[in-house]
């Protein structure tokens, strides 16, 4: 805490942020308190979802541990309570360059500020979400509740994310993805070993062991998520090198030189530490407490710095001009003319979903690597065949065709259709469930890892339901109707939050009705061969219906949005609305087409099998089941010739 105190305080004086405004200057109060205030937000929103994240993943119910770490969740949460309605009141003297008071006047404009202005209304949502999720922590033990808890403080940081230098900026969308990934992985990450520390009288001797080694794990995937994502923020704010030379940039510089530093002592603790803790059962705890603490305090400086740093004017300038139609809707400029070469080497960068596909790929691997090691296989087509749907995935979110999806209709039914056919046709066959169950190690202690929660959400009953292929099917092709003719579509268009959804949607929507196909995890019903082709025939008869509705419609699909771009190439809106319609029908059957067959070819294997089946079970019994049935028919003739 006093190394982060002290970091934003030299941050603020070293970057300018804390000098008096030449017009309407709030105050010393509000220049230095503001910054500060936000720090304690950032801590106590750290030990409020590391200690709900270790809770879920790493500590068992009914232990000591437990209940402490829920103890430190609630105490962060109450802590953020106080500092975000602090926050709330410095940022509306902030924002009207007036100094704080006690006056009628001040508390009308407060209240004016909070319900009508955007980032009043932003810092109220997260005020009252963590003050719900302080009583949730001491309300809810259950570990199965505490992950929607957990899910409810991680949407607390949404609105944080929404502020600062990305609310404005001229890459909006990847500046808001940017800066939300970087803040929910700092929390967990910092809050994880805070937690540790506060919870370390509840884990004697080689229970420590175990907990370090499951926080660990998840601490590496947070540090690359808080590099990398750190990264683009820095690119978009700081833009040239020569611009790390400014007090922003040589914020920036100290920052990654905190992040580098923290890299080590991740590297040590899990290379070094967590071995000689294992090999004395716990009992060397002075190196244990001596790189928490130094880490801690590492931490402490990022944080600061991270504090001043969305305070200090960036060198490039992070407002969006507007200057055109495209700017004004989308806060971008548009894109050079559609071509194949953009279309192919274009990219418009979605961090999260690269995140997805890259841990995704990552993780699979590893399993399929686990399971070599101890001798078992693993077919390598499941292998090939989920990389290459990752990396599909990849390519449709942040590849040549993300760069147009904003843009034109038909671009955006592109990545639609890819999303729920194309990318779930690849994914299914790999089978991810089966290789997490056979490659993860499951867990003794009570609490429940990955394996545990893969498991359980795949046999809860919303899963069974969800998997039920009527469902499936439903939810497959209904959604595209209840989607294009609700205001979801202009939701999912318009705003960045509402698009990746859809991207989720559309992608879950897919897997389930694939799954129940073609699927190799286990799922509680399947249809038999027959009826999941009657199935999938009628789903491709609802989906070109579907297509042929959009290209026969007469009026425009979100015409104040497509309709008002200002292109000056390519179709015409109503012209590219119709090659949508086209795209829905004829390139979104391909897909259908390919299940078809491999339900097809899965029937016929199936058939062989159970052929091969009863005829090794009638050579086993000698063919008895043949000699009864011919003494049948002899029994059958006898009885015909005695009646004549």
């Amino acid at each position: 805490m006093l190394g982060a105190l002290a970091a934003v305080i030299a941050a603020l004086a070293f970057g300018g942020a804390s000098a008096p405004l030449a017009l309407s200057d709030p105050g010393p109060v509000v220049r230095w308190g503001l910054p500060i205030a936000k720090l304690f937000v950032d801590l106590s929103a750290a030990g409020m979802i590391g200690a709900l994240a270790l809770s879920v993943f790493a500590l068992a119910p009914g232990k000591p541990e437990f209940d402490k770490a829920l103890d430190v969740a609630a105490g962060s949460a109450a802590v953020m309570t106080v500092a975000s309605a602090v926050v709330t009141v410095l940022s509306f003297c902030d924002t009207a360059g007036t100094p704080f008071s006690f006056t009628q006047s001040f508390s009308d404009q407060l209240s004016q500020f909070v319900t009508q202005i955007a980032l009043g209304q932003a810092w109220l949502v997260t005020t009252l979400t963590a003050a719900v999720v302080t009583v949730l922590c001491f309300a809810v033990r259950g570990q199965i509740l505490l992950v929607f808890v957990t899910a409810l403080a991680i949407g607390s940081l949404v609105p944080i994310a929404l502020q600062g230098h990305a609310a404005g900026t001229s890459g909006h969308n990847l500046a808001i993805t940017s800066l939300g990934l970087h803040i929910v992985a700092a929390t967990v990450w910092v809050g994880g070993l805070l937690t540790l520390v506060l919870i370390r009288g509840a884990l004697p001797g080689e229970r420590l062991v175990a907990v370090l080694t499951r926080y660990s794990s998840f601490a590496i995937v947070c540090f690359v998520v808080v590099a990398y994502s750190g990264y683009l923020s820095a690119e978009l704010r700081v833009g040239t090198w020569a611009a790390l030379l400014t007090p922003y940039g040589a914020l920036v510089l100290g920052k990654v030189t905190m992040l580098i530093v923290l890299g080590l002592f991740g590297a040590t603790q899990r290379n070094w530490l967590i071995r000689r803790l294992r090999e004395s059962n716990g009992a060397a705890r002075g190196p244990f407490w001596g790189i928490v603490v130094a880490e801690l305090v590492f931490m402490g400086f990022a944080t600061g710095i991270a504090a001043a740093l969305a305070r200090t004017a960036t060198p490039v300038k992070q407002v969006a001009e507007g200057t055109s139609p495209a700017e004004t809707l989308t806060g971008q400029p548009l894109p050079p003319p559609e071509t194949l070469h953009t279309l192919l080497f274009g990219a418009d960068v979605d961090p999260l979903w690269l995140l997805v596909a890259g841990f995704g790929i990552f993780f699979y691997l590893a399993g399929v690597w686990r399971l070599h090691r101890r001798g078992d296989r693993w077919p390598v087509g499941r292998t090939i065949s989920w990389i290459f749907g990752m990396l599909v995935l990849a390519y449709i979110t942040s590849g040549g065709i993300a760069m147009y999806v904003d843009y034109l209709f038909s671009a955006h039914m592109t990545m639609h259709m890819v999303l729920t056919m194309l990318v779930p046709l690849l994914l299914v066959p790999g089978a991810p469930v089966t290789l997490a169950a056979r490659a993860i190690r499951k867990r003794t202690d009570g609490s429940r890892g990955g394996r545990e929660w893969i498991l359980l959400a795949v046999h809860s009953p919303v899963a069974k339901v969800l998997a039920n292929p009527f469902v499936s099917a439903l939810l497959f092709a209904g959604s595209l109707w209840v989607f294009y003719y609700s205001p979801l579509f202009r939701w999912a268009t318009a705003d960045h939050i509402g698009h990746e959804w859809m991207i989720a949607h559309f992608l879950i929507t897919g897997y389930l009705f694939v799954q129940s196909l073609i699927g190799i995890d286990p799922v509680p019903y399947r249809l038999a061969y027959p009826f999941r082709l009657l199935l999938l025939l009628g789903t491709m008869v609802f989906h070109a219906f579907f297509g042929l509705t959009i290209m026969s419609a007469s009026g425009m699909f979100l015409p104040e949005w497509f309709g008002a771009m200002g292109r000056t190439w390519g179709q015409t809106p109503m012209q590219d609305q119709v090659t949508a319609g086209g795209i829905a029908w004829s390139i979104g059957e391909i897909p259908t087409f390919a299940l078809a067959v491999i339900v097809a070819v899965q029937w016929s294997r199936s058939d062989a099998r159970e052929t091969k089946r009863r005829d090794r079970a009638s050579d086993r019994s000698g063919n008895a089941d043949v000699a009864e049935y011919n003494a049948m028919l002899k029994r059958m003739a006898e009885r015909d010739s005695a009646h004549r």
